[in-house]
């Protein structure tokens, strides 16, 4: 066995491989570029070693640096873990040259299955079934088109080299075949300089099932049972579970043994998976072998019981395999859901930025995380914006979504935009639940997974606003813990006024909705209003934002989660981004008013609140404006009639200008 090993890559799988390596006594370096320079990875690690710039071209991509890395600290072998120089023939057997292992399969198989056309034709030699179509060499448009139409629409084109969703499209009539191929063309050739493609039949309502496999250097082979990754975006998974549902035993144990097949056709060594395209009448055809470790290899470990990475290890190292496949079996059902940092309602655009409070749900046998950051880490431009994936377990399908529900409730990420109430939605659809599961899913299910934006509910409003009075609280506490007069019955937050009890807004916004949230401070609490009937409310704070409060005769738990003068609540499985907000009244005084009313400071307008026309009474809202990095409303100084606003959300105004043009009424 390896003394010490090197990890030629970064995030969650570098974690993951070191977190392995420590329970098995094997010392750990890890590689890391200028943006990774505070990684969790590289804390993790024995030692690390800067390879380049954050570009990935430049830093992990670089065998040359990987490699001497490896020599100055004097590594025995290299694990790619998955992406980056994974798939790499050239990278492994540089290894190899300079006397390094590489955990991972021969050159040669890698080379074997990295050209989707080279593999399918080996595949067949070697009896795998394969999806009807034309994996050959000639690449003539023409001729292309020719096989398209033999085939019989609908078709997929799909890039010979690569993978990850680029360079393929589906085409459903010969008249946009040219078009569609030119595209895939271009797409392939700047992604993985090379346009090669091939033709296949579009299975109809096709589902994505592979199968994990495992060589060692002895000749023996055997597969750890299936995963269903249907649920796909643009053909990237999102959600993975195993085993697949509704898999019989025979048609396991037939793709099982096609996948192992392919496997001795190249010799493989070490962890690999081969994808399947699975039709509803049970037949499947061959769509590629991924010579690596996979992202969702989590889900086999949780139904088997067994560490992947460790036989990784072990089988580099010239050990056989740890398992017959008599003796491996399956155990209960695991489902995978990958974090991302990405805004799903913009087109799953990714999103960078400080997590400035993350908060995964706690570990346990049923729930684990593997994640390569931490709060206050960055998730930045340069490479994947996965946060973290969270895998569930439990002894049967219902009762592993169920656990998966629960834990996404529990999730709390701050800063970036992500995809957690997406996936609670998404294990929430009909579909999903009930296993009816193909690679359309999601677009099937655009109703379900994008509804219409619906009205803060008023509990988030009144949570927020008690977070807001216990913070008030706090730190007045700590303020008059090292007054001189901290016993002053001035201290006191109680809202004592000589005359009556104290009334007072806090003011609130989502998007363009301001509440102002009227608190008046009672016994043993607060009464909120939000314009209607008082409700009392009172509540404890706990760590982490944690706030278990009474809303009338409701009782709740919650998280308020305080960023600046945003206020994140998070409650019953959702996330409401608002933000707290200064009153400025800046046009002038008494009963008076007219004209513009002006900017009390340098800022930049955030939102339009009154509508153009509108009458409204005095302290309406009229807009927001953001200065200091806090926002403020600018309100209506009386009774009157907005005629105009002279900028626009987004404008920068400087101190003094006219904002609104405002004609007072009696």
């Amino acid at each position: 066995m390896f003394d010490k090993i090197l990890i030629a890559n970064r995030g969650e799988i570098a974690c993951r491989v070191i977190k392995t390596a420590r329970r098995m006594g094997i010392a750990t370096v890890a590689v890391y570029s200028e943006a990774d320079a505070n990684a969790r990875h590289v804390r993790l690690a024995d030692e690390a070693v800067l390879i380049g710039p954050p570009a990935a071209r430049d830093s992990y991509l670089r065998a040359d640096k990987i490699l001497e890395a490896a020599k100055a600290t004097g590594a025995q072998a290299v694990h790619p873990g998955y992406g980056f120089l994974s798939e790499n023939d050239q990278f492994a057997e540089a290894c190899i040259s300079a006397g390094i292992v590489f955990i991972g399969p021969p050159a040669s198989a890698i080379r074997a299955m990295g050209s989707k056309s080279a593999a399918k034709t080996l595949m067949a030699t070697a009896g795998v079934p394969l999806t009807p179509g034309y994996h050959g060499d000639n690449q003539d448009p023409a001729f292309l088109a020719a096989e398209a139409a033999k085939i019989g629409y609908p078709v997929l084109i799909k890039a010979s080299a690569g993978g990850g969703g680029k360079g393929m499209r589906r085409v459903d009539r010969t008249e946009d075949f040219a078009a569609a191929l030119a595209s895939c063309q271009r797409e392939s050739r700047n992604a993985f300089g090379n346009d090669q493609v091939l033709v296949e039949k579009y299975v109809l309502k096709p589902r994505h099932i592979e199968i994990q496999v495992f060589g060692d250097s002895h000749g023996d082979c055997v597969y750890l049972f299936e995963r269903d990754c249907s649920v796909q975006r643009r053909h990237q998974k999102v959600l993975e579970e195993a085993p697949a549902p509704g898999m019989t035993r025979e048609r396991r144990a037939a793709m099982g043994q096609a996948a192992v097949n392919a496997a001795k056709a190249v010799a493989y060594v070490g962890a690999g998976t081969v994808e399947f395209i699975a039709n509803p009448d049970g037949s499947f055809y061959f769509m590629e072998m991924n010579t690596r470790l996979q992202v969702e290899h989590p889900v086999t470990e949780m139904i088997t019981g067994l560490d992947l990475v460790e036989w990784q290890l072990r089988v580099a190292s010239g050990e056989p395999l740890p398992l017959r496949q008599d003796q491996l079996a399956i155990d209960g059902h695991a489902i995978e859901a990958r974090i991302y940092a990405e805004d799903p309602d913009k087109g799953f655009l990714p999103s960078t930025g400080k997590l400035l409070h993350l908060a995964p749900p706690p570990e346990s046998d049923h729930v684990r995380v593997d994640t390569g950051v931490e709060q206050g880490d960055s998730i930045t431009p340069h490479y994947d914006p996965m946060i973290a994936k969270l895998i569930v377990w439990d002894a049967s399908r219902d009762a592993a979504l169920a656990r998966l529900r629960q834990a996404l409730a529990m999730y709390r990420v701050v800063g970036v935009a992500n995809n957690v109430e997406f996936l609670s939605r998404l294990i929430g659809v009909p579909s999903f639940a009930q296993a009816d599961l193909d690679t359309a899913l999601i677009e099937r299910e655009q109703a379900n997974l994008f509804p219409a934006k619906g009205a803060v509910p008023d509990e988030v409003w009144l949570l927020a606003a008690l977070a807001e009075l216990q913070r008030e609280a706090a730190d007045a506490r700590r303020v008059a813990a090292s007054a001189p007069d901290r016993d002053s019955p001035w201290r006191i937050l109680d809202g004592w006024r000589l005359n009556g009890r104290a009334s007072r807004p806090i003011l609130l916004r989502h998007g363009e909705t301001v509440m102002a949230v009227t608190v008046q401070v009672v016994a043993g609490g607060h009464e909120l209003s939000l314009g209607g009937p008082a409700v009392f409310v009172r509540g404890t704070a706990g760590p982490n934002g944690q706030l278990h409060a009474q809303l009338g005769e409701r009782r709740v738990n919650a998280t308020v989660v305080v960023s600046a003068e945003r206020r994140h609540v998070f409650f019953e499985g959702r996330a409401w981004p608002l933000a707290l907000v200064g009153t400025l009244n800046t046009g002038g005084s008494g009963e008076d008013v007219g004209g513009g009313l002006k900017a009390p400071m340098p800022g930049k307008v955030i939102a339009l609140i009154a509508a153009v026309g509108a009458s409204v009474e005095k302290g309406a809202p009229l807009l927001v404006l953001e200065a200091m990095k806090m926002e403020h409303t600018i309100s209506a100084p009386k009774r009157g009639i907005v005629k105009a606003f002279r900028y626009a959300p987004g404008d920068q105004v400087v101190d003094g200008v006219d904002l609104v043009d405002f004609e007072g009424v009696e």
